[in-house]
């Protein structure tokens, strides 16, 4: 299948969730981030606020994504709905939203309740969700830096060295490499894949050698998964 009908699919599936969000994802963050339980005492509120509190609360929203992104792919009832992502064969920055509405929501709920919980502001989920655009449409480029860039830029955050490696049509590294900002979470939990990418790296999932049409893909999560 072409570029220009790869790009349709990704967008038209950006083009849905985008459609759902006013709808669903944004209600129930909004929700849980005014309604939750507020268990922050005065002074920790004084101590947290500003750029330390933001900085904090992109911390643990990260280690959200990363726990619910592995999730995603050890729980089956979840990878029926995110194996969609990695059925695309080729990645460059639309990749970085190619969802399945299933698993939008799904996050959109489970991600409200972590927030709710843990008291985070809305301001801050809100910048988490800017930032987490911006680097997940980084990571999935084919942009290839420089050796010494990657190296170093690798230690902290997710490069595209990384994330392609997650892509790559091999289990065992599909399994692997989960984090959207930052680096260390994979290394702290052993989830860091060893293998290095290199220029003919195949893309996709291991044994899917047929590109999906757009409603294939919308009807994936109630076929037998891969």
């Amino acid at each position: 299948m072409g570029r220009f009908n790869r790009w349709f699919r990704n967008g038209a599936l950006f083009a849905i969730n985008t459609l759902l969000s006013p709808a669903i994802v944004i209600p129930i963050s909004t929700v849980m981030a005014a309604y939750g339980p507020d268990w922050r005492p005065d002074w920790v509120g004084q101590a947290y606020g500003g750029w330390a509190g933001l900085a904090l609360d992109i911390l643990l929203l990260d280690l959200f994504i990363y726990v619910w992104h592995r999730a995603n792919h050890v729980l089956p009832f979840l990878w029926r709905f995110h194996q969609v992502h990695h059925f695309d064969r080729h990645l460059d920055t639309t990749s970085a939203v190619r969802f399945h509405f299933g698993e939008v929501v799904l996050s959109a709920v489970t991600r409200g309740l972590y927030v709710g919980l843990l008291d985070i502001p809305l301001t801050s989920v809100l910048v988490f969700e800017a930032v987490v655009l911006l680097c997940s449409i980084f990571h999935h480029s084919n942009a290839r830096l420089p050796a010494g860039v990657e190296r170093a830029l690798s230690m902290v955050i997710i490069t595209p060295g990384i994330h392609w490696v997650h892509h790559h049509a091999v289990r065992k590294d599909t399994d692997s490499n989960y984090g959207t900002l930052f680096s260390f979470w994979d290394r702290v939990f052993g989830s860091r894949s060893k293998t290095a990418r290199w220029a003919e790296m195949p893309i996709g999932l291991e044994g899917e050698t047929v590109d999906k049409s757009l409603v294939g893909l919308l009807l994936a999560p109630i076929q037998r998964p891969r």
